[in-house]
């Protein structure tokens, strides 16, 4: 297949932040929707490259609330040359009394045992399929709720233990990944729980696209603005 214009935005993202070095074993945090089932492909082809040398495996994590992970994407996985693993949690069990389930919590639960399996089977880099609009509606969300100018960094890099997340999809917008998904022809799932909460990133994508009209050329006028500050000019 030839490069197709996702892959070419991921190789951008991937050069200039350096995410994939020589030896590195990359877990990619594989959801079932159509953004890591992209980086699973990606990655696939990319293995193909002589250089740099590394390895690549996805691993799931299943919970008691969410979507099974389709036999048929499993398939697709297999077929890419990406082993694919499965484990299991409760995050029912894990909330603490009086607390309400959520997204947040449910995102971190998981995230924690992605870090722990990474860490037990010598993986130092997590992908995770976090995409230009996630990135730009955090930064949107953390200015207008929090105050601060915060976002979700490309590479992200662990003091205390030897991890880093990297999300190559951070110069790919949504429908970019939606055309690509669709050529493909991925299945996808996505998850259905009764515990969802998203109206705080459902509002700022709302404000995301108005301030944009959905045009990506802006979107990455927006990212680079989060790279660029001038701080001679800020109060």
């Amino acid at each position: 297949m030839a490069n197709p214009k996702l892959f070419r935005t991921i190789d951008k993202a991937v050069s200039e932040y350096n995410m994939i070095e020589e030896d590195d074993r990359i877990l990619i945090a594989a959801s079932g929707g159509k953004d890591s089932t992209a980086l699973a492909e990606y990655f696939a082809a990319r293995l193909h490259r002589r250089h740099p040398v590394f390895e690549a495996a996805a691993l799931h994590i299943a919970t008691d609330i969410g979507s099974a992970f389709a036999p048929e994407l499993a398939e697709r996985f297999k077929s890419w040359g990406i082993e694919l693993n499965i484990k299991t949690i409760s995050v029912l069990e894990r909330l603490k009394t009086g607390k309400k389930m959520n997204c947040w919590w449910c995102s971190s639960q998981r995230r924690l045992e992605l870090s722990k399996y990474a860490q037990e089977h010598g993986f130092n880099k997590i992908a995770l399929g976090h995409h230009l609009d996630d990135i730009l509606e955090t930064a949107l969300m953390n200015a207008l709720t929090k105050g601060e100018l915060a976002a979700m960094p490309p590479v992200l890099k662990f003091d205390k233990f030897p991890l880093t997340f990297i999300r190559p999809l951070c110069l790919a917008d949504i429908p970019m990944i939606i055309r690509h998904a669709e050529m493909q022809g991925y299945i996808s799932s996505t998850c259905t729980c009764s515990y969802q909460d998203n109206s705080g990133r459902k509002t700022a994508r709302s404000r995301l696209d108005k301030l944009t009209d959905g045009n990506y050329e802006l979107k990455r006028k927006l990212f680079d603005a989060l790279r660029n500050i001038n701080t001679a000019y800020q109060p």
